[in-house]
């Protein structure tokens, strides 16, 4: 039986700038993951699959990935505030995601 791990986090950042968004589950790894005090995290706001082309959508919420894979959420339609990513979007993911503007 799989052991389920809970961490809240104090300040969830949110990167939605309206509440009207489509997202789907995916598993993310620590392949695109930061160090954040000794943990592996994916960060809101990570264009996934890359930030380039290839983009399938931007991870909703900051997702631990420490211990290994962990379900998240992708943001695949909807409204980002581009101030609150990480990284900014590159020209082609923007091309690459039609159903989201960054504003």
């Amino acid at each position: 039986m799989a052991k389920i791990r809970v961490t809240e986090y104090s300040n969830r950042k949110e990167i939605l700038k309206y509440d009207h968004y489509v997202s789907e589950a995916i598993v993310l790894t620590q392949a695109n993951s930061t160090t954040v005090d000794g943990k592996k995290i994916v960060k809101a706001g990570t264009i996934l699959p890359a930030n380039n082309a290839t983009a399938k959508g931007v991870v909703l919420y900051d997702v631990d990935v420490t211990n290994g894979d962990e379900v998240g959420s992708l943001v695949i339609h909807g409204f980002i505030d581009k101030s609150k990513l990480p990284v900014q979007p590159d020209s082609a993911a923007i091309t690459a995601l039609p159903m989201i503007k960054f504003i």
